[in-house]
């Protein structure tokens, strides 16, 4: 898969180009039934076109780029990957900066006061 249908943790795969060549206006219902099936790849995990835009009960998408909006949108924390992830330098002294994982996720380490 390309490069250019990754953006944002979502990789489109096949679907980003036919949801370019669809043809617009097109009703939500018209494109769940011609792409309901694609699947989306969300860092290392997938969901389906369907299960993405479904809930969003939209009438019409007039281009592609409102399409593409409403996917990044319906997108949760599953397609970022590393929650709270940096690879920057760590905290100087003094510095408060949250652990990997916030409260309630995998990974959260119990931080000592300095």
């Amino acid at each position: 898969m390309s490069d250019d249908s990754r953006e944002l943790g979502v990789e489109l795969g096949d679907l980003s180009g036919k949801l370019k060549d669809h043809e617009y206006p097109a009703s939500q219902d018209e494109l769940l039934e011609a792409y309901g099936d694609e699947e989306l790849e969300l860092a290392g995990e997938t969901t389906t076109f369907e299960e993405l835009i479904g809930p969003l009960n939209e009438d019409e998408y007039r281009t592609y780029g409102e399409v593409e909006q409403a996917i990044m949108n319906m997108v949760g924390d599953e397609a970022i990957g590393r929650k709270n992830y940096s690879d920057r330098t760590p905290p100087a002294p003094g510095e408060d900066r949250q652990d990997e994982g916030a409260p309630g996720q995998e990974g959260q380490r119990d931080q000592e006061s300095f």
